[in-house]
């Protein structure tokens, strides 16, 4: 009964319109009150949740992100993704997926990417003759680039959600690779798409032309290489890399750019300020819940249900991948990260899954959701910055999903995509 009051209240209020956040927090208490647990006990749940050192490094990444969003490095970077692949047939789309890679390396966020780079890449691939649809398409499903490559927030949230176990490092390398397999993907759908409607290519530029635009954008892209290379050396800790990260962009953007002004410094601290207060009301709110979900031993009761329909690995995963891929649908991504991660995670173990692997099927998985409707955030923003309407979006989106299926199907079942760089480390 404790169990479908704890469910059932979460479910009536995110329906109704709750935030997750707030949903997951008053059913949370109101389980505990009908339990009749000291209410001290859910607070103090609350308050361990977010009393986690590596959770420090979330704001860091997110200024860091805001700061290369507002100071002009978007526009660096599609300077050299044009003069790179802009020369394949429907360049422009080739140069979405490329300039997707290259920023979500920097911005940890597919809501930044489509943000920043939609603004500059829509308006120019219509205006080059692509159908709006197309360019959205496009944007869209390359912006979880920024999900997959290194550094990624919501990493840091799986490791936290996971108990702590888990090296936030090894994370940020297991996600390379999947991330190119899926930008590849995207590349290919993005090309038989173009040459089916006869979308035309750009001329190449020249070497020195792609050249200058490299050495132009280099000190941009240098922000990514101070985090995760900070981190990955041992020399500083997430948290630490992050900071440096910060100083960096800032010093870039005002110093070298100038193209960071007060205005645009102002809104990257009040975004920043903004998404830090929601993600750590979220993370306390989530860890009371997951306490619950452990006291009615729902993991074990999942992976006793999921052993009753087949004991094979591959069936297994393939029902986890579709639950993953209904529940993206339906709610944000970092709720779920912090909500389905002490539930799934002892079931994919208890088959022998690694845990960084689960982590980057996770990451695949409630990415594709941000690009579905009827919660998808980077499908709204795609099709506001497109003035296109999601119904005719979804109509012609579908080589898109199917190409990053193709690359999660690579991640849940080939071990060695995700796993072989984090072995490195050891």
């Amino acid at each position: 009964m404790g169990l479908a009051l704890l469910l059932g209240i979460f479910a009536i209020l995110v329906v109704t319109g709750v935030p997750v956040a707030f949903a997951l927090g008053i059913a949370a208490m109101s389980t505990f009150a009908y339990e009749g647990l000291p209410m001290m006990i859910g607070f103090q749940r609350i308050v361990s949740g977010v009393s986690v050192f590596s959770l420090l490094a979330i704001p860091f990444f997110v200024f860091a992100g805001e700061l290369m969003l507002h100071g002009g490095i978007a526009s660096r970077l599609v300077k050299v993704a044009f003069a790179a692949v802009g020369h394949i047939r429907g360049g422009l789309g080739q140069v979405n997926v490329f300039a997707s890679m290259l920023f979500g390396g920097i911005s940890g966020s597919a809501v930044a990417d489509v943000s920043a780079l939609g603004s500059i890449l829509i308006p120019t691939m219509k205006e080059k003759g692509y159908d709006s649809d197309y360019a959205v398409n496009v944007t869209v499903t390359s912006s979880i680039a920024g999900i997959m490559i290194p550094p990624s927030h919501n990493m840091i949230l799986y490791a936290v959600a996971a108990g702590g176990g888990i090296s936030v490092s090894k994370l940020f390398v297991a996600g390379i690779v999947p991330g190119v397999i899926m930008c590849l993907c995207l590349a290919v759908a993005a090309y038989l798409v173009a040459r089916r409607r006869g979308y035309p290519s750009e001329p190449f530029p020249g070497g020195m032309v792609l050249l200058t635009s490299f050495v132009a954008a280099l000190p941009g892209l240098l922000t990514a290489v101070i985090i995760v290379g900070g981190v990955l050396s041992g020399v500083v800790t997430v948290t630490e890399s992050g900071a440096m990260g910060v100083i960096w962009a800032i010093l870039v953007t005002l110093f070298v750019y100038r193209s960071l002004s007060w205005e645009g410094f102002r809104t990257a601290v009040m975004n920043s300020v903004r998404t830090t207060a929601m993600v750590m009301v979220l993370v306390g709110c989530a860890t009371a819940f997951a306490y619950l979900l452990a006291l009615y031993r729902v993991p074990e009761v999942l992976a006793d249900a999921l052993t009753s329909i087949s004991s094979n690995p591959i069936v297994i995963m393939l029902i986890l991948n579709l639950m993953l891929l209904v529940l993206g649908m339906i709610m944000d991504m970092a709720a779920l990260i912090l909500i389905c991660t002490p539930i799934f995670l002892p079931v994919v173990t208890g088959f022998g899954m690694d845990p960084i692997q689960f982590g980057m099927v996770l990451m695949m998985n409630l990415g594709l959701g941000l690009c579905t409707p009827p919660v998808g955030a980077c499908l709204f923003i795609g099709c506001v910055i497109g003035q296109e309407k999601i119904e005719r979006v979804v109509l012609t989106i579908w080589p898109f999903y199917a190409a990053i299926l193709v690359a999660l199907a690579v991640t849940t079942f080939i071990p060695a995509v995700s796993l072989t760089l984090p072995g490195l480390m050891d």
